[in-house]
């Protein structure tokens, strides 16, 4: 398919693009779809106007819902609004994957138009539907937090949780390493959102992460 020209409407900082991308490089002042970016995306979206006809409008979200900007209404909403986020883990460079979130009517061909240009720029895009932390966030932080409750239980040193998880299941990157790399009060500001959001144990802060977050504001 024809990838739709878009512009970007900026509104803040970007956690998804806080650099030079593709992606930013190729939208155009006379674009007719709209991406809204940065912290204030949401406000951005807000006080724009003649936005039906865009082929799609992306809004950058955080831990929110997309139903946050786009409203609600028995479980039928939809537009052609979606929600996107490059995942990001604390201060680490962005990844390359795009989470595009949906509502259950969101229209079929904006949808697409959207993820096309997210892959249009090289990204790669996972579709998912509108709740709390979307794919990865839900899959990951209950993990992150069991590695840091059991290095407060005892279990092992922090040295051996990462080395059993690397070895022992492949992964790249021990829990305890890449919490420290990419920032323990950063997991406690995602975890915090999705406990208040969702009301799961599993979400819960783990108190290493609540110690950073005290010790960096005092």
């Amino acid at each position: 398919m024809t990838t739709a020209s878009y512009r970007i409407v900026h509104g803040g900082d970007s956690r998804s693009f806080p650099a030079p991308h593709a992606f930013l490089e190729a939208a155009t002042p006379q674009g007719e779809a709209r991406v809204f970016l940065g912290l204030r995306a949401g406000a951005a979206l807000r006080d724009a106007q003649l936005l039906d006809a865009c082929p799609f409008v992306a809004v950058e979200l955080g831990s929110e819902c997309l139903g946050v900007h786009g409203g609600e209404s028995r479980g039928l909403e939809g537009s052609n609004l979606v929600g996107f986020a490059r995942f990001r883990l604390g201060d680490a460079t962005p990844s390359n994957l795009v989470e595009v979130v949906r509502q259950p009517g969101t229209r079929a061909e904006a949808l697409a138009a959207a993820c096309e240009a997210f892959r249009a720029a090289g990204l790669a895009v996972a579709v998912c539907a509108d709740f709390p932390g979307r794919i990865v966030d839900r899959l990951l932080r209950p993990y992150l937090n069991a590695a840091l409750r059991r290095l407060d239980e005892g279990l092992a040193s922090a040295d051996d949780l990462d080395k059993t998880l690397r070895l022992g299941l492949g992964y790249p990157e021990g829990p305890i390493a890449l919490l420290e790399r990419t920032g323990l009060a950063a997991h406690f500001e995602v975890t915090q959102a999705l406990h208040a959001a969702l009301g799961q144990a599993a979400y819960a802060p783990a108190r290493r992460a609540q110690v950073a977050t005290q010790r960096a504001a005092a």
